[in-house]
């Protein structure tokens, strides 16, 4: 897949990958989770558990797929017949589920995604698979949060982006402090948006006017 991207794509940078050189076999994946099942106290062999490892593995298949995943192979179709359009384009409430890498528990929010187009655009829904791909990690919301900003930087090398993400961290409000409702906040700009507070607040009022 990476092969295919620089072709596609020669002058871009590679977005390093966290998956490790070896993987454990699906078995020792499901003998891991009768571990936790029998650290949590329970018992693995009791009937209504007998599946629950070959269904957490099956889930964790689905939940962290981004590690499959390649952000940059989403960008790589790019239009430039646009007659033109060279304004803010912003794709915004892209809800998305993700894991904490401290607690493994989830985090749910909404990505806000914008940028001012170089050389030609992208499909809208390749936005909301960037945010995808990145949200099927482990992750921190600041670190997925640059992430999302540096993979459009290296494809679409567009004139600013920005991102933002806010979202509740059940590691926050299931445990912990247990705070239930607080949200957190996160933001990156680059190029017009760093330069150019107007435009900056502009792409705030957009994000939050209209709902």
């Amino acid at each position: 897949m990476d092969a295919v991207v620089k072709a596609l794509n020669p002058n871009s940078k590679p977005i390093l990958s966290r998956v490790p050189a070896t993987r454990p076999t699906r078995e020792e994946a499901e003998a891991a989770v009768r571990v936790l099942l029998r650290w949590a106290g329970d018992d693995p062999s009791r009937e209504g558990l007998l599946d629950t490892p070959k269904r957490v593995v099956k889930a964790y298949e689905e939940l962290f797929r981004g590690y499959e995943q390649d952000a940059e192979a989403h960008l790589a179709t790019i239009f430039e017949e646009v007659e033109g359009y060279d304004d803010m384009v912003l794709v915004k409430d892209i809800p998305f589920t993700s894991h904490c890498e401290h607690h493994m528990v989830p985090f749910v929010g909404k990505a806000h995604v914008a940028y001012f187009p170089a050389e030609g655009v992208v499909g809208l829904s390749k936005l909301a698979r960037v945010v995808e791909v990145f949200a099927r990690r482990l992750q921190t919301q600041e670190t997925m949060t640059a992430q999302i900003t540096d993979v459009i930087d290296n494809v679409l090398k567009p004139r600013g982006i920005a991102v933002l993400i806010e979202a509740e961290h059940m590691c926050m409000s299931m445990r912990g402090v247990q705070k239930q409702g607080a949200s957190t906040i996160t933001t990156r700009f680059t190029g017009v948006f760093r330069d150019d507070p107007a435009e900056q607040a502009r792409f705030f009022s957009m994000v939050r006017g209209f709902r």
